[in-house]
C-alpha cells in the first residue's frame, strides 16, 4: 500500500534574525534540514529586514544546489508566517496582498515577514504554489477574550500558535479523536510562553507572549499596573524601545540570575541555589496559574493539558506545573518545537487534499 502513496516534495522556509533555517521534506520525510548562518557584515549593508530579500533567497537557493537537490522535483514551497493581519488559524496560499502587508509590517516588524516574500518569490520563478500555516496572528479570540477595563484597549492575539496548533493535532490523533472534537490547554515553555485555550480547534483565548502570562527566561510576563508606570514616570528608561528591551529580553530569568538559559537556572535549581530556587518554582507556579485560567475559559471541560516547547524537556520544571493542575485534565509532556515539520505537515494536508487552503484578504 505504501509503494502507492505519490511522493509530494515540500521546501519550508523560516527566516529568523541572523539566520534562516530551511528544509525539504519527502512527504513528512527530511531529506535535509540546514541553518544557515548570516554574517553580522553581510546584514549590515541593509538598512531593514525587506531589503535582505534578495540576499536571503540567494543563499537559499544556494544551500539547496550544494545540496544537490533538483527544483523541478518540487510541489509547493511553505513559509512560517509573519506578523499581518489577525487572521483565523489554518494554511493561506500566499498572495500579492498578504506580501504588501508583510512588507508594510501592519502588525510589526519581524524577521519572520520576510519567509512568506521569499517563498512567494522562489515559488512564482518556479510556478508552484506557496503557503504559510499557523502565523502568530491567529486571531480567534471571543469578544469577551478580548475585553479590558479601559474600551481604547483591547487583549490580542500573539502567540506560538504554529506549534501550539501542530502539537494538539498530533495528541488529538494519538488520543483517537478529531482535533475539531476536543478541547485542549497547550502550553508553549521557552524563551516566550503562550497558554493557550483551545475549543474545537480554535484558539479562543491565551496569554500574549510578549506581554501577558508567566515570566519566562528573558520576558516579565504580566506585571502589576500601577508599579509598572511607576517604572514608566521613573526616568530611568528614556524611550520606549528601552523600557521593551528590559521587558521583552532582560526580564525574567535574565534580571534574577543574569541569564535567559534555562539549562543555566536548571543546574542552580538543583544546586539549591536561593534564587534560581524562588524564580524557576516562581516560573512553573504562574505557568500553572495561567493553566488554571484557560479551563475557566473552557468551563472545565478539557480533555488534555499539554505542556509542549523547549522548557518541556526540564524534567523538574513540569513535574512543579503538573502536581498543580493534573486536577484539571490529563497532562501531556510533548517537549521541543518542530516548527519545520509543522510547516511541512499543513503545506502536505493541503497537497493531498485534507485541507483547503484559505485567501488572505
Amino acid at each position: 500500500m505504501s509503494e502507492n502513496i505519490v511522493k509530494k516534495y515540500i521546501l519550508a522556509v523560516n527566516p529568523g534574525s541572523t539566520s534562516t533555517k530551511i528544509a525539504v521534506y519527502e512527504n513528512l520525510e527530511p531529506l535535509f534540514v540546514q541553518n544557515i548562518a548570516h554574517h553580522k557584515k553581510d546584514l549590515e549593508k541593509f538598512k531593514n529586514i525587506n531589503e535582505q530579500y534578495e540576499y536571503r533567497k540567494k543563499t537559499i537557493l544556494k544551500a539547496i544546489a550544494d545540496k544537490k537537490f533538483d527544483l523541478d522535483l518540487l510541489s509547493a514551497i511553505v513559509a512560517r508566517g509573519g506578523l499581518m493581519k489577525p487572521i483565523e488559524g489554518g494554511v493561506y496560499t500566499i498572495n500579492q496582498h498578504m506580501i504588501d502587508d508583510l512588507i508594510a509590517g501592519v502588525s510589526g516588524k519581524h524577521a519572520s515577514n520576510l519567509a512568506a516574500v521569499i517563498a512567494y518569490g522562489i515559488s512564482w520563478d518556479l510556478n508552484l504554489p506557496s503557503f504559510v500555516v499557523d502565523p502568530p496572528v491567529i486571531d480567534e479570540f471571543t469578544p469577551l477574550a478580548k475585553l479590558t477595563g479601559m474600551p481604547e484597549i483591547k487583549r490580542r492575539s500573539m502567540l506560538h500558535a504554529l506549534n501550539i496548533r501542530a502539537v494538539a493535532r498530533r495528541e488529538a490523533e494519538k488520543m483517537g479523536k478529531k482535533f475539531e472534537d476536543i478541547n485542549l490547554i497547550v502550553a508553549h515553555l521557552g524563551g516566550g510562553v503562550s497558554i493557550a485555550a483551545l475549543e474545537c480547534a480554535k484558539i479562543i483565548d491565551g496569554t500574549n507572549a510578549l506581554y501577558e502570562g508567566p515570566l519566562t527566561p528573558e520576558r516579565a510576563g504580566a506585571l502589576p499596573t500601577g508599579d509598572l508606570m511607576d517604572i514608566i514616570f521613573s526616568g530611568k528608561y528614556k524611550t520606549k524601545e528601552e523600557l521593551y528591551a528590559k521587558l521583552v529580553g532582560k526580564s525574567g530569568f535574565n534580571a534574577y540570575l543574569n541569564t535567559n538559559s534555562a539549562k543555566e537556572v536548571s543546574e542552580l535549581y538543583a544546586q539549591n541555589n536561593p534564587t534560581a530556587k524562588l524564580v524557576f518554582e516562581g516560573m512553573a507556579y504562574q505557568v500553572a496559574k495561567f493553566i488554571a485560567e484557560m479551563a475557566a475559559v473552557l468551563k472545565g471541560k478539557v480533555d488534555a493539558v499539554i505542556i509542549t516547547g523547549g522548557m518541556a524537556f526540564s524534567k523538574e520544571l513540569t513535574g512543579l506545573i503538573s502536581e498543580r493542575v493534573s486536577f484539571i485534565a490529563p497532562v501531556i509532556l510533548h517537549p521541543g518545537e518542530d516548527e519545520m515539520r509543522a510547516l511541512a505537515e499543513g503545506c502536505l494536508r493541503v497537497l493531498n487534499g485534507a485541507e483547503t487552503p484559505k485567501i488572505y484578504r
